[in-house]
């Protein structure tokens, strides 16, 4: 019998207080290579705490998050970062008026030689747009043109670079914070299509998202925080999605 997969990311027994607010309380949960993982919960119930805690945001007061089942600091989103984790928040947090490649690398720019401090090293533009190219084609990115600056661009197509740049550094998990809020109909599809990409290259994605018939869609396991506790994992379905409902909002029973 082959053994089940061991989880990219491990968070265990996590707590995190804001004065008397206990934001999280005992919050357990694993993410796995290649899969969709939603995590659900109404407004104020811990998700975000949870998201910011994994991004090195935050830390946590109790508990431990672990990658590929080793301890990880993460005292900063820069640790997060070199844990392989990456997190798409809902503002994007791109430069419109910089290019993809250019918002890709911004603050991790590529150089040489590369024996130099990186601010002494001459920027290989090349190499970035090269790079950059290359995600934005391996996912089916559509743009105008290659050059062509974030602020000339869809919400739909701002969405897809934003998402196209944490895959470009995420080595574990890729975290979807919101993605398809505020977009419409069709470019929303186009970001779903992105995230079953993401799902089928092998990385561990997290989705947060109200959209129940995204999860139904795209999530092979849901994990449903209440007043900062998790209160119940289940596999979305089309036949329990009124259960789910019912979980965050704490009417089920």
């Amino acid at each position: 019998m082959t053994e089940p997969a061991a989880p990219v990311l491990t968070v265990i027994r996590a707590h995190k207080r804001f004065g008397a607010v206990n934001a999280l309380q005992d919050v357990s949960l694993e993410a796995y290579q290649g899969e969709v993982l939603a995590l659900l919960s109404d407004n104020g119930a811990g998700k975000s705490t949870l998201i910011k805690c994994i991004s090195g945001i935050h830390a946590l007061d109790e508990g431990e998050i672990l990658i590929d089942g080793e301890h990880v600091a993460l005292h900063s989103a820069a640790a997060a970062r070199q844990a392989g984790i990456e997190t798409v928040y809902q503002d994007l947090a791109l430069f419109d008026n910089l290019t993809p490649a250019q918002n890709f690398f911004c603050g991790r720019e590529i150089g040489f030689p590369k024996w130099l401090p990186l601010g002494l090293r001459v920027l290989d533009s090349r190499a970035m747009e090269r790079q950059a190219e290359e995600v934005i084609e391996r996912l089916r990115v559509r743009l105008p043109r290659k050059d062509a600056t974030v602020a000339l661009m869809s919400g739909g197509q701002r969405q897809a670079i934003a998402v196209a740049r944490a895959t470009v550094f995420a080595r574990k998990v890729v975290i979807l914070d919101e993605p398809t809020a505020a977009l419409g109909l069709r470019e929303s599809r186009k970001v779903l299509d992105l995230i079953v990409q993401l799902k089928a290259e092998g990385n561990a994605v997290i989705l947060i998202t109200h959209n129940m018939e995204h999860v139904i869609e795209l999530a092979d396991r849901a994990v449903v925080l209440r007043q900062g506790r998790k209160v119940g994992q289940l596999k979305p379905r089309r036949d329990n999605q009124q259960h789910m409902v019912a979980m965050i909002v704490g009417a089920e029973g």
